[in-house]
């Protein structure tokens, strides 16, 4: 504790009032001067002892209390700047400024850790934040007492502010970087410059990226490989400092991640920045389905009006209201309004619908078998057929005895059920994803209404995943080439659609077999999931002969890990893994993959990990501070500079110091008050003071 004195003024009027009463006294002292009369002098101190009582002067004597001087030592813990020994020359600098400043006992030290969460699963895309950090610690720090900011970095700060940045407020204090890492360091990137956010199934998207590597001559190009959903990688070479686009297919609806990566360089820091992802949702422009319907019956108009609610289907139906055989003399050009495109549509644009559906369809028609043959080649390739048989298919007139029997999974029986049966889901169908956990299916019987026909059949190939009357096959899938074919064997499930006795899901089962029949990742019936969510890896295993293996996940660092799966219902094993790491975690079961992006796909905080003072320089330059390099170059050993306590308004660094400054503030703990004219003395001095000068005016 110190003491203050200082002299103060509490006027007993106020000071427009005394200056008032003392313009007239200072015109009368005037006039007695210029007439040089008697007693001038003595009066003008009565005046001036009486104006200096009214403003009641006292001695102020302060007891004080200096406060500490605060250094603020921010310390990056980002993942760039653990890359290397810089984690290692961060900490040695700290403990020796530490050991430095304890010295000083007016000086407290506040150390503040930061940029550890900014590459996190929610803060990458931002960078590291050390001025947020610094902000939040100045709120609790009194500015006046602020000596200096000294922060431990690479220079990789994504919040700094930029010169002339408008708005920007320098900070109170001068701001010192020590950086670690080393200058001219040099290392190979990747970065992707642009990418599509969304892109149609089946058509080629675009991603531009760019290679960029200090040490390369030009023109000089780079192995970059390209890996698609995890699938196998394909390379080609990439020039370097120049924008390079690749071209890519969308599979399927959904995610697709493309993960690319080019061969290190000659110099490296990292080989994280060597890697980059770009994950494209894909979207299916309109489903174009063909209908065609045979004999008319009460649920062809289900059908239509089934795919015709359907905004997302382009639909293309025709029925066959006059077979061949019914011969009756009308010229053909009179049997339709206009031509019906039959090549076309099953010739020519054959392959460019995604499903073909065939409602009671039977032979011999206006489809020679050519076309039929057309048709089977299309599921081959990767088309959908479904079929809905009607009585016909148990009989000579069956597509099965058409080049569509090699493809269509039941062999008919000949015989046809007429009976009233409710359809059940068989023991694979409850693990099937088509029919897995039906709205009505969770009874031992089944709450939907009942169907009245089934054609009896032998499954040939194919899952039966529903069964009807004596648990005979009547709901059949099959994976046929790169095609998928489905049939239901029976044409009454138009009474689900009409609600009788409750109806059924009838919409709900359909949309699933079109989905699966279009190869939707979520209805693969043997299929490996993983996704990250509230920070857990869910992963997500669905299999239909019950053999759930453990799965191996990858994480983005290469650590691998074995991860047990536990059993659900409806075919399903489910695990989670903490993640704790930004990036593609990679799972696998030893046939499938999946991958799961966490957090930021590229985060800002690896696209440049050259350690560098270019993005703090204007931040150090409007607080007057200064920036050092802590090794001169890669493995050399930290050199601290001279630390130094300055006066506010000298300059806070040198070549080869750094200056914390002296703010002197204090706080005030009390206060004596002594006046310096009691009114006794003032009414002896001012009575003297007349006194003399009217003796002295009678000489």
């Amino acid at each position: 504790m110190i003491g203050g004195t200082a002299i103060g003024f509490a006027p007993l009027l106020p000071w427009a009032a005394i200056a008032a009463l003392a313009a007239p006294l200072a015109l009368v002292l005037a006039v007695s001067f210029w007439r040089r009369a008697g007693g001038a002098v003595w009066r003008l101190m009565v005046g001036g002892l009486l104006l200096l009582a009214l403003a009641n002067p006292s001695l102020i004597n302060e007891q004080r209390d200096i406060l500490p001087d605060v250094a603020l030592l921010v310390v990056d813990e980002s993942a760039s700047n653990r890359i290397g020994d810089r984690a290692q020359q961060r900490e040695q600098a700290l403990a020796k400024i530490k050991e430095r400043l304890k010295e000083e006992k007016d000086l407290e030290l506040r150390e503040v850790r930061a940029g550890a969460a900014d590459a996190s699963l929610t803060g990458g895309e931002e960078g590291t934040r050390l001025f947020q950090a610094i902000d939040r610690a100045l709120a609790e720090i009194p500015r006046k007492q602020l000596s200096a900011v000294v922060m431990l970095t690479d220079g990789q700060v994504h919040d700094a502010p930029a010169k002339d940045a408008p708005g920007a407020v320098p900070l109170p204090a001068p701001l010192h970087a020590l950086l670690t890492g080393a200058p001219g360091e040099a290392d190979r990137r990747l970065r992707v410059v642009q990418a599509p956010s969304f892109g149609l199934v089946g058509k080629p998207q675009t991603i531009t990226v760019r290679v960029e590597d200090e040490t390369a001559a030009p023109g000089t190009r780079a192995r970059l490989s390209i890996r698609q959903d995890g699938g196998e990688r394909r390379a080609e070479p990439a020039p370097i400092g120049a924008d390079h686009q690749i071209e890519v297919k969308i599979e399927h609806a959904g995610q697709s991640v493309i993960e690319l990566e080019v061969d290190p360089g000659q110099r490296e820091l990292s080989l994280l920045n060597n890697r980059a992802v770009a994950s494209i949702s894909g979207v299916r422009d309109r489903l174009r389905v063909l209908l065609v319907s045979g004999e008319p019956h009460a649920g062809e108009r289900t059908w239509r009006s089934l795919l015709k609610s359907d905004p997302s289907v382009d639909l293309v139906h025709f029925t066959i209201l006059r077979p061949p055989e019914k011969q009756d003399g009308t010229p053909i050009r009179e049997l339709s309004l206009i031509a019906f495109p039959i090549r076309e549509l099953f010739e020519v644009k054959l392959d460019e619908f995604d499903l073909i559906i065939f409602d009671r369809y039977r032979r011999p028609s206006i489809l020679p078998n050519v076309y039929l043959q057309n048709i089977a080649n299309f599921v081959h390739k990767g088309g959908g057929l479904l079929e809905a048989v009607g009585p016909n298919y148990g009989t000579p007139l069956s597509l099965f005895r058409s080049p569509l029997g090699a493809i269509l999974p039941a062999e008919p029986t000949g015989q046809v059920f007429e009976q009233g049966f409710r359809p059940k889901v068989t023991e694979i169908g409850q693990r099937h994803p088509v029919t897995a956990d039906l709205p009505g299916a969770d009874q031992a019987e089944p709450s939907w209404g009942r169907w009245f026909r089934q054609v009896e059949a032998e499954v040939a190939h194919g899952r039966a995943v529903m069964s009807g009357v004596n648990n005979r096959p009547l709901f059949i899938l099959d994976r046929v080439g790169q095609g998928r074919v489905a049939q239901v064997m029976s044409d009454h499930m138009w009474l689900w659609a009409r609600g009788y006795e409750g109806g059924g899901p009838q919409a709900e089962l359909l949309r699933r077999v079109a989905h699966w029949l279009m190869k939707e990742p979520e209805l693969e019936e043997n299929m490996l999931q993983a996704n990250v969510q509230a920070g857990r890896l869910m992963v997500m295993r669905r299999v239909l002969e019950r053999d759930y293996k453990s799965v191996t996940v990858t994480t983005p660092s290469g650590e691998s890990k074995n991860l047990e799966l536990a059993e659900e219902q409806g075919g399903r094993a489910r695990a989670a893994l903490a993640v704790t790491e930004p990036g593609i975690y990679r799972v696998t079961d030893g046939e499938r993959t999946a991958i799961a992006a966490a957090g930021s796909l590229n985060p800002m905080e690896y696209a440049d990990l050259r350690a560098t003072p270019d993005k703090l320089i204007p931040a150090i330059e409007a607080s007057k501070g200064s920036w050092r390099w802590l090794a001169s170059a890669p493995g050399a050993a930290i050199a601290l500079p001279d630390i130094r306590r300055v006066q506010s308004g000298r300059p806070a660094g040198g070549r080869d110091w750094i200056g914390l400054v002296r703010n002197g503030e204090f706080r005030v703990t009390g206060v004596n008050q002594i006046p310096l004219l009691p009114v006794i003395l003032v009414l002896t001095l001012a009575l003297g003071g007349l006194a003399l000068a009217w003796w002295r005016e009678g000489k």
